[in-house]
């Protein structure tokens, strides 16, 4: 195509002035939030009605603090805690990560904004490292005279790919309303090491992965520490169907692990988002096995459980002798979001041979005492993030039991065995009660 692919390139300041004060803006999940534009609206001192859709905010904006901005967040950070506790207007969206695509298709927000790659030689944008939820509406705000797709360059971020039957991962420079550049460099979560009690989930965990199981990841360190251990173990074969592209899935193709012959995408390590360590970035970038899709196509529990044998690690906070897990909430206020924990809990239960495994530390420390995160009965205010029917595998340090198709007193009889040695007298003595 001729001419200069960016002749709808303006000003973070002209941008600005087009939002305006009032309106809807959809923003994605770190490192794809336009910080150059949400900082240059920060300019403005007060606004009419603004509302931000986001999830996990990487900076404390100070548009979030203006007179006259709504934020409402679906998945809550340190960004988000921080500014709650502070008296600012952010509240908590309820809801997993593909209903927030949902949510966003009913809401129509009159803004879609996003980071993207800078363009290739066709003209053509990548998204990079995000999909999510507003991947696909940006395409459908695009096309919509009412409305504005908003895209930000920044060289930071790495071309990556799609499918086509999903958009390919790009959009083209014509397509969009307004093309802003911000270079700054993405955020980055790179994993520390994994302590003690990590490693022995882990090595829990490990032992129930089998060949040929196609595996998802969730954040934090165990899913890493699995991940590592599986990379230098036995056992490959393995398929990539995840939400989130972690670094331990990075160490898994470098050590010839990954094959990809899982039914569902075939041949391809699939995603919606990325959140790790540079290193793990420019490795997206570079590996084409990797691709990107809109989490409708990544975290719906009927393609999910079409994967061959699945295998779906993710984290909790706590858990009743009933098996009820809280999973995103600490004394019933927002601490993370639902994400996609139900959704692989509930697909890994339907695939074939599938295997849902939740992965939570025997104690925890709060004002100097020592507490188990394996509780009799939840305490008062606790919101449950995922029920008790859908519950399979448990993971402490301890050990790691299947709860599903026990009765009440065998999943209560199950899940002291895995607590913390100084607690289950006390949990069988409630068990009782």
């Amino acid at each position: 195509m001729s001419g200069d692919p960016l002749q709808r390139r303006v000003s973070l300041a002209e941008a600005a002035e087009r939002i305006g004060d009032r309106g809807d803006i959809l923003l994605p999940l770190p490192p794809a939030q336009p910080v150059g534009l949400l900082e240059e609206l920060g300019k403005r001192e007060r606004f009419a009605g603004l509302t931000l859709w986001c999830a996990l905010l990487q900076k404390p904006f100070p548009l979030l603090t203006r007179p006259g901005v709504q934020t409402n967040s679906q998945f809550f950070g340190p960004v988000e805690r921080d500014l709650q506790d502070a008296g600012v207007p952010i509240d908590n969206l309820p809801g997993d990560f593909h209903g927030f695509a949902q949510i966003a298709r009913r809401k129509r927000p009159r803004i879609v904004a996003s980071v993207v790659a800078p363009p290739d030689d066709e003209g053509f944008l990548s998204f990079g490292l995000h999909a999510g939820a507003s991947e696909a509406e940006l395409y459908t705000a695009a096309r919509d005279p009412d409305r504005l797709a908003i895209v930000e360059i920044n060289r930071e971020m790495p071309r990556t790919r799609g499918l086509p039957e999903h958009g390919d991962h790009r959009i083209h420079c014509s397509e969009v309303d307004l093309i802003v550049e911000h270079d700054e460099p993405l955020i980055a979560l790179p994993p520390g090491a994994p302590s003690p009690e990590e490693r022995s989930i882990a090595r829990w965990v490990g032992d129930l992965v089998p060949d040929g199981a196609t595996l998802q990841f969730g954040i934090g360190g165990i899913p890493n520490a699995i991940a590592e251990l599986l990379a230098a173990g036995p056992r490959g074969d393995f398929g990539i169907h995840t939400e989130m592209l972690v670094d331990g899935i990075r160490l898994l193709h470098h050590a010839g692990k990954v094959s990809n012959r899982k039914g569902v995408y075939d041949g391809y390590t699939v995603c919606t988002f990325a959140l790790g360590s540079r290193e793990l970035y420019d490795w997206a970038g570079e590996e084409p096995a990797v691709r990107f899709l809109p989490v409708a196509a990544t975290n719906l529990p009927a393609i999910i459980g079409r994967n061959r044998r699945f295998v779906g690690i993710n984290g909790a906070l706590g858990i009743d002798l009933h098996g009820q897990v809280v999973a995103d909430t600490i004394g019933g206020r927002p601490y993370s979001g639902v994400g996609g924990h139900e959704s692989f809990v509930t697909g890994a239960r339907e695939a074939e041979d599938g295997k849902s495994i939740l992965c939570l530390r025997s104690t925890y420390t709060h004002r100097g005492e020592r507490r188990s995160r394996i509780a009799a009965t939840l305490p008062p205010g606790s919101i449950v993030t995922t029920p008790r029917h859908q519950v399979q595998w448990i993971a402490t340090e301890h050990g790691i039991v299947d709860l599903f198709g026990l009765t009440d007193r065998q999943r209560a009889d199950a899940l002291i065995a895995i607590a913390d040695p100084p607690f289950r007298d006390e949990l069988r003595s409630a068990s009782r009660r």
